[in-house]
């Protein structure tokens, strides 16, 4: 039988090439965007289930768990994220960006989970949350964007959260995945990595992680990265 995926956050970069890269592999997937009629690449993919979802949104989150009913997942990759302020710092930007930055990037994916948990595979399944190196306490702050960074250094934190509240006997895979640095809106022109060579390695990490249990901070090439 073929694997089920959802993909949270997929109407172009990083999440859109995890939709291509698992499909080519003969999973099922799920994919979530805010408007789908922005998202002509995906909704043009045959066989791509395509949901609408706002992650920062409680109530279109609970609606997605209705529509998902009954639905068995073996990955639920959580993808969704915004870049914030680039070169703002802590004590100049905009309240409202702080807010926005740490809902979307840190806050949300939790909440997500914490909901859609029920639907994951309990004894093989795998959670993974799109983290960055740029999140490390010990690397990240050389790396530039802080409040991007400290928004990833939250998510890995609330992660660690979740994964304790699972308890021991879970047989989850919990993920917090470094895409590397790749030539998306994000990254920008001058990043060696392209697209799908990042989504291939992650995709490749995902199958083997699943069954290992336990919380990881990996890269796409499967290096474990400082917390």
């Amino acid at each position: 039988m073929s694997k089920t995926a959802l993909v949270i956050g997929a109407s172009r970069g990083l999440g859109l090439g995890l939709v291509k890269q698992l499909q080519a592999e003969g999973w099922q997937v799920i994919a979530t965007v805010r408007d789908p009629q922005r998202a002509e690449t995906l909704t043009s993919l045959a066989g791509v289930r395509v949901e609408t979802l706002d992650i920062d949104d409680m109530a279109s989150v609970d609606a997605l768990n209705q529509r998902l009913a009954g639905s068995r997942l073996d990955l639920l990759f959580v993808n969704a994220g915004i870049s914030g302020p680039r070169d703002a710092s802590a004590s100049n930007a905009a309240a409202e960006d702080i807010t926005a930055l740490f809902l979307t990037n840190s806050v949300a994916p939790i909440r997500l989970a914490e909901r859609l948990l029920p639907l994951v595979e309990p004894r093989n399944g795998v959670i993974t949350f799109m983290s960055s190196i740029m999140g490390s306490v010990e690397t990240g702050p050389a790396m530039g964007m802080p409040l991007y960074g400290a928004s990833k250094a939250a998510l890995n934190h609330l992660t660690r959260n979740f994964v304790a509240s699972l308890g021991e006997e879970t047989g989850l895979t919990v993920l917090s995945m470094h895409p590397g640095w790749v030539r998306t809106e994000m990254g920008g022109d001058q990043a060696p990595l392209d697209v799908e060579t990042s989504c291939r390695g992650m995709v490749e990490q995902v199958t083997k992680a699943a069954g290992q249990r336990g919380h990881r901070f990996i890269d796409y090439q499967g290096e474990a990265l400082p917390w």
